[in-house]
């Protein structure tokens, strides 16, 4: 895969807005990561159901109620694990979430029966895939960065920034790594992606990441390692399966809000996968 400078420099570029709108999302407060990964969730949704519809005709002929309840249902998701950090007056969002979760439980079951009737199980597995494919883990990313006090030194700014920063350094080293030494294809479903890419970028990622925790002293260098890996690797199978799906409705980007990147589910499938994994990790080790 020879190196494409214009290929490249459109993509970094992109990264670092990417990376920007992510820092400003996290360090500003815990509701500015609310309000930017509820954008992020409504958007990989609809680009979700688009990609879905392609290659399964009969999702696309859902109700609008089916449509947008699935997205509202997996929302609740998002509102139930903000831990109590976020309230509307006297209202925890986590409450909103809870209850209004139950309720969408309660209704969307038969909402789907009634409008998608014999295909009823078709669409519902696919409406199931896409909680646990977006909803979830971006809940569990709000959990992180809910999860430990809002202390500017806290594990609640540390993890969430190790996360976004592994998945991007990851993707750029892997890039670079593969244009120039790149020989052994990874997978048929991306062809451009090569074996030696994918763990240069895995293995500049954990030394980059090791060497900020070093020098910061914000989280141990161990545990530090330990993430940037899990993120290199989920990652890349978070890339795998978005392009899966991408392959099977015939389409090169999942939408065009990123130049280089594609769409929300382009820019952001590595950190879905990502997130689930590490949560797991910095739940039981942290």
């Amino acid at each position: 895969m020879a190196f494409n400078w214009q290929t490249f420099k459109t993509r970094a570029l992109t990264a670092i807005v990417f990376v920007m709108v992510m820092l400003a999302g996290l360090l500003w407060n815990r509701w500015s990561f609310f309000v930017l990964f509820s954008i992020v969730h409504f958007g990989a949704w609809i680009e979700y159901q688009k990609l879905v519809s392609k290659f399964n005709p009969q999702y696309n002929q859902i109700s609008a109620a089916h449509r947008y309840g699935i997205m509202v249902a997996g929302w609740c998701l998002l509102l139930f694990f903000t831990n109590y950090s976020l309230k509307v007056s006297s209202l925890a969002l986590t409450d909103i979430g809870f209850w209004s979760g139950i309720v969408f439980m309660i209704l969307l079951p038969v909402i789907m029966f009634i409008d998608s009737k014999i295909v009823f199980l078709g669409n519902i597995l696919y409406s199931i895939v896409g909680i646990f494919y977006i909803s979830l883990p971006l809940g569990l990313l709000i959990e992180l960065r809910t999860h430990w006090s809002e202390d500017n030194l806290s594990l609640s700014y540390t993890v969430p920034l190790l996360i976004i920063f592994s998945l991007w350094i990851n993707d750029t080293m892997a890039y670079i790594v593969g244009s120039i030494i790149g020989k052994t294809p990874l997978s048929k479903i991306s062809p451009k992606k090569t074996w030696e890419g994918t763990a240069g970028g895995v293995v500049l990622t954990i030394i980059v990441i090791c060497l900020l925790a070093y020098f910061t002293k914000r989280i141990s260098v161990a545990d530090a390692g330990i993430m940037a890996g899990i993120a290199g690797v989920t990652g890349t199978l978070g890339d795998l399966f978005e392009s899966k799906l991408k392959r099977m409705a015939g389409v090169k980007d999942s939408g065009q809000i990123m130049p280089g990147h594609g769409g929300f589910l382009d820019r952001f499938d590595s950190l879905l996968f990502a997130s689930l994994f590490i949560w797991i990790y910095a739940s039981f080790f942290l």
